[in-house]
């Protein structure tokens, strides 16, 4: 049995530690584009929090049985390359669709999200959510307005309770 080269072992290592702590991670197949398309990219997902990286598909294999994520081995095929994302995810995914919508070659096969296997249409869906600002503001306004609603039913009672003091002594005055 041979031993592996410092180097394998320390991807592999880098591999194991970024599936644990990333957010997301993308696998997408490369075939036929060009390093400057590629580079393109890798600015603007580095701009969402992610970094895509090519690695060997024998070492990802490695690090997704050390890691327990075996589901990802179908997706390593071909030339493959992985998105780890830190950052917003749904950014992320929108950043790669509009690249394979521009680039055809490009194919995203699919990923994980905290744990959950994403076929190639959840990525897709992923990227077709609103922006987490967007998201977050939506949220703000439902809260305010049942906030409001609340506060609504609160002034309602004591005024609701005086209202029927005032007609229980009209009617006993009238009695």
């Amino acid at each position: 049995m041979d031993n592996p080269r410092p180097e394998k072992v320390a991807i592999v290592e880098e591999l194991v530690g970024r599936f644990g702590r990333t957010a997301a991670v993308f696998v997408s197949e490369y075939r036929g584009l060009k390093v400057s398309e590629l580079e393109a990219l890798r600015g603007g997902l580095r701009d969402v929090g992610a970094e895509h990286k090519i690695f060997k598909n024998t070492l990802v294999h490695i690090a997704c049985e050390r890691a327990g994520l075996l589901v990802l081995d179908p997706m390593l095929s071909g030339p493959t390359a992985l998105t780890f994302v830190e950052g917003d995810v749904a950014a992320a995914a929108k950043r790669l669709r509009d690249f394979s919508r521009q680039n055809p070659l490009f194919v995203v096969k699919g990923g994980l999200l905290d744990g959950s296997v994403l076929s190639a249409k959840d990525v897709a869906a992923l990227a077709d959510l609103p922006p987490r600002e967007v998201l977050l503001a939506q949220m703000a306004g439902l809260m305010a307005g049942q906030m409001a609603s609340f506060a609504g039913v609160l002034q309602a009672l004591p005024r609701n309770l005086a209202y029927g003091l005032v007609a229980l002594r009209d009617q006993r005055e009238a009695a």
